[in-house]
């Protein structure tokens, strides 16, 4: 597959990317097949192979997309995606987290979406499509291999959240990433932090959150959000 739009588009773009896999030799092959910068447009800027490693790489190098593999030493997939919420809930340059795994079990695909990632795809992806993928969650949008889209689909559509909620469109985009680290436990200096706001300002988004959903703390707030599957 080599047109000479695509090789000029791969060219101009540039995604930094991180590779999350307990299997040296998988990163390795991975690295192989699509780190070729100057070819691909991927720059592969880190590697992990634990839950603690992945937390620390992704931390300390901030990339584009994270090819984050299911099954971890130290938790898992998931919960490297909870340790890195607030970097996904970033107002800028959010990190963006695609599944690569092996599994193509129902449980594991739900599990690493409900927790934040934008996509999964299983190991039998061929190195071009890879590259699209990651292109393609860098842009923001959902990549799953085909039989999996299925998956996901079920188990939204068995959930009791109505498709449309009225709540959550009275919310701005910053109060709903507000919301969420609430939800998950963050103190108001770390939301703060992570969105490089004033504590004053977080104070002042609850206090809309709270008055928009009619409900009296955060840990109505919580449960709210926890109904939801928003945490």
């Amino acid at each position: 597959m080599t047109g000479n739009s695509g090789e000029e588009e791969t060219q101009t773009r540039r995604v930094r990317v991180v590779l999350v896999d307990d299997h040296r030799m998988f990163r390795t092959g991975v690295q192989a097949e699509i780190g070729q910068t100057e070819t691909t447009g991927v720059e592969v800027v880190g590697e992990a192979a634990d839950v603690d490693q992945a937390v620390t790489v992704i931390t300390a190098t901030r990339p584009e997309v994270v090819l984050l593999d299911v099954h971890l030493p130290g938790g898992g997939g998931v919960e490297v995606l909870r340790r890195c919420a607030p970097l996904m809930a970033a107002a800028e340059d959010p990190v963006r987290f695609l599944a690569l795994s092996v599994s193509d079990a129902a449980e594991d695909v739900i599990g690493v979406i409900r927790g934040g990632a934008r996509g999964y795809v299983t190991k039998t992806i061929t190195g071009t499509d890879l590259v699209d993928s990651v292109f393609r969650v860098q842009d923001g949008d959902a990549v799953f291999s085909p039989r999996l889209a299925g998956f996901v689909l079920d188990a939204f559509a068995s959930t009791d959240a109505p498709p449309v909620d009225e709540d959550m469109d009275r919310l701005t985009q910053r109060e709903r990433e507000v919301l969420r680290l609430i939800a998950r436990g963050y103190a108001y200096k770390e939301i703060a932090k992570q969105l490089f706001i004033s504590v004053k300002t977080v104070e002042s988004h609850v206090s809309a959150v709270l008055r928009k959903l009619q409900l009296s703390n955060r840990h109505e707030l919580t449960r709210w959000a926890t109904a939801r599957r928003l945490v």
